[in-house]
């Protein structure tokens, strides 16, 4: 084929994100736009598929005219996104039937606890390696039928498509002609289990989602489909590279070795470690999950994955609730300001607690306030909770995989791949390092979850060879070794567990 150009689409929780990718890998242009939030009551999180489908619009337009390249001359699509958010939509005309209910969404807590009461966990554990939570698609979609007037029944009817936010944007690329996702984003849904990459009937009944709206499964590098209607792109450019927004992260950090892990500092904080062939059950709360299955592999590949909730949010939230600063950049001269927290703790549990507590009730926060704080210790206490909740989630990671069949043989965590916006944060690099005790390298191009689908894309469409091909074109920028003495760290982990154990018990 000709010069390589892989368009990748990054469709994220605030924004959107198209970016173009040469056959070395290198990226040859970027945009994005934001779009609005909502949040109707609170615990509630909303979007417009609209507004979502509209913030890609955009930046693809943007990067083509940015780079000057021919939309002709784009060899493949690649499709990211925000996971768990769903949405259900009519298929004769695409209209929404309900705003995408976005992952950070707590709605459907009470139904949760229902279930958790009934005793089914263990059998949803074992089928979708994921615990009982809101943050998961299975109830959101399930609370659409049951407070849309009519919408089960149409959905039963099969008059209706349902699917998290790559589904959703392959239909609208595809003129409404392929209704599928891949595997990450399937095993992310609940409704899918790990076994058999397939929809469970079991979880179906569970959670009384008809299978006629759900999408078919297909590998992650698969040939979903190819553009059709489009105003801006030409028919017929190939998608074949879609995975969800961590896995994708995975992938674009190269972790294809069992025991490499990646951070992803994003609106949360998103950790996982591959674990090749083996579905490895956590014992200390952590979830089991596709990281994808590529086209001609029988076996998928599978990780662990540890989250929460709230990451970069929280300097967004000293931004724009507290108005400690005007610009998200700012953060770490604020910090860097004070030599260490002063004894502040701040717990960002403003959406409840992820892994490995798992607890939609935590609130938020901030403690071992004095006289003598100021806006800076607070600053620093907020950089130091993301590398802590970070680095307990990594340490449980490590014994697991140490315990398991595919486990190193009692070898400890070499190294931590990161990427997102805030790994640019070099103070949050550094104390990141510090409170896990190993070495944190961060790539040069820390927009690894467009990589990902690139990546993807260009081995779905034959534009790059292999994934040892793949392994040539990543490149490190900076690796932060940790400075901590042992002791100071076990002191300073043993103070931020003090503080979750505090946010757990606020009475709502």
């Amino acid at each position: 084929m000709g010069s390589t150009n892989i368009l990748s689409l990054d469709q994220g929780t605030t924004g959107s994100t198209a970016s173009l990718m040469d056959g070395k890998g290198l990226v040859s242009g970027r945009a994005d736009l934001d779009f609005r939030q909502y949040f109707p009551e609170p615990g509630w999180v909303e979007h417009k598929p609209d507004d979502i489908w509209k913030s890609l619009l955009e930046p693809i337009q943007s990067v083509i005219k940015k780079t000057r390249v021919k939309p002709g001359a784009i060899s493949a699509i690649g499709i990211t996104n925000q996971r768990e958010t769903v949405v259900i939509w009519d298929r004769k005309t695409g209209r929404p039937l309900y705003n995408a209910i976005v992952w950070q969404d707590r709605r459907t807590t009470e139904i949760c606890e229902r279930l958790k009461a009934e005793g089914v966990e263990p059998m949803l554990r074992e089928k979708t390696g994921l615990v009982i939570d809101p943050y998961f698609s299975a109830t959101k979609l399930a609370w659409i039928l049951d407070h849309v007037s009519g919408a089960r029944s149409r959905a039963e009817r099969g008059e209706l498509a349902a699917g998290t936010i790559d589904t959703y944007v392959l239909w609208k690329l595809t003129g409404g002609k392929v209704h599928r996702t891949d595997v990450s984003n399937a095993s992310r849904t609940q409704l899918m289990n790990l076994a058999t990459c397939d929809w469970d009937d079991d979880l179906l009944r569970l959670f009384k989602v008809p299978r006629e709206i759900l999408p078919e499964i297909c590998d992650s590098n698969a040939l979903f489909g190819v553009t059709s209607g489009l105003r801006f792109l030409p028919d017929g450019i190939p998608i074949t590279g879609i995975a969800g927004d961590q896995q994708a992260a995975l992938f674009g950090q190269l972790c294809l070795q069992v025991g490499e892990a990646k951070c992803t500092f994003g609106t949360g904080s998103f950790l996982l470690m591959n674990t090749g062939a083996e579905k490895l059950r956590s014992k200390a709360g952590l979830l089991t999950t596709v990281a994808w299955r590529l086209r001609g592999e029988k076996q998928a590949t599978y990780a662990l994955e540890g989250g929460a909730f709230v990451c970069g949010a929280a300097v967004q939230f000293l931004r724009d609730q507290l108005g400690f600063i005007k610009d998200s950049g700012e953060v770490e001269k604020l910090a860097a300001s004070v030599k260490d927290s002063g004894g502040v703790e701040f717990v960002p549990a403003l959406t409840g607690l992820g892994a490995p507590h798992w607890d939609p009730r935590a609130r938020g926060l901030i403690c071992g306030l004095t006289r003598g704080t100021t806006r800076a210790h607070i600053a620093r206490a907020t950089l130091e909770a993301m590398a802590l909740q970070n680095a307990e989630i990594l340490l449980a990671m490590d014994e697991d995989l140490r315990s398991g069949a595919a486990g190193s043989g009692g070898s400890k965590l070499a190294r931590v791949l990161v990427d997102g916006g805030a790994s640019a944060n070099n103070l949050l690099m550094q104390m990141q390092a510090d409170v896990l005790g190993t070495n944190v390298v961060r790539p040069k191009n820390i927009e690894t979850t467009s990589a990902g689908a690139a990546f993807l894309a260009g081995l779905g469409v034959g534009a790059f060879a292999s994934t040892a091909t793949l392994k040539n074109l990543w490149r490190a920028d900076k690796s932060f070794a940790p400075k901590m003495k042992d002791e100071d760290r076990q002191a300073r982990l043993k103070r931020w567990r003090t503080a979750i154990r505090r946010a757990t018990l606020v009475e709502i």
